[in-house]
């Protein structure tokens, strides 16, 4: 068990995933510095109730870890950052800080069972192959594992135009190939 800041989206960031980020409220400004610092993960969660500005949000209980993998600061009091995703986590108790900021005790979950794909799901390695070759090498952060169930069913989940609750169903799923087979199912409709 250990604890984190939580930075509370209307976004589901995946292991592996990148996810740019503009702050300027203080309570993350805060977190960032922190964790910029001590080179320390934050948690990012789905919000299930509220928004992303103003009063705390109200979190799902599974996120993933994150790290700061680049900032800028092209004007004061905004902060740029791509936040890079590592693990996922799942909530046991969370609190408030004084500030708004969220801090949650977590435990980490397992990572993905993965396995190659299998052969009725060529179709998303192929689509996934046209995106790079039409979007660039720098859309995902390399290696891109194009034999990895996990990896590709996780870049497919963030790039499909799916609502934020399949996304966050998908990215609960442990098991890499049915996430895989799943997205293979709603791609063939």
């Amino acid at each position: 068990m250990q604890e984190c800041a939580l930075f509370l989206l209307n976004a589901v960031l995946f292991p592996g995933g990148r996810l740019p980020l503009r702050i300027f409220e203080q309570r993350y400004m805060d977190m960032a510095k922190a964790c910029l610092r001590d080179n320390t993960p934050f948690g990012i969660c789905l919000i299930r109730d509220g928004a992303e500005v103003g009063a705390p949000a109200t979190p799902v209980e599974i996120g993933c870890l994150a790290r700061i993998a680049a900032w800028d600061m092209p004007q004061l009091g905004v902060l740029h950052i791509v936040a890079r995703g590592e693990r996922r986590f799942r909530t046991l108790a969370r609190r408030i800080e004084p500030n708004g900021l969220a801090r949650a005790s977590i435990e980490l979950l397992p990572d993905d069972a993965d396995a190659p794909v299998p052969e009725q799901c060529k179709s998303c390695v192929r689509l996934l192959e046209r995106v790079i070759a039409q979007q660039g090498d720098g859309l995902f952060e390399p290696p891109h594992r194009l034999d990895s169930s996990a990896w590709v069913s996780a870049r497919l989940a963030e790039i499909l135009p799916l609502p934020l609750t399949a996304k966050q169903e998908l990215f609960e799923l442990t098991d890499a190939r049915a996430r895989l087979e799943r997205l293979n199912n709603l791609l063939g409709r």
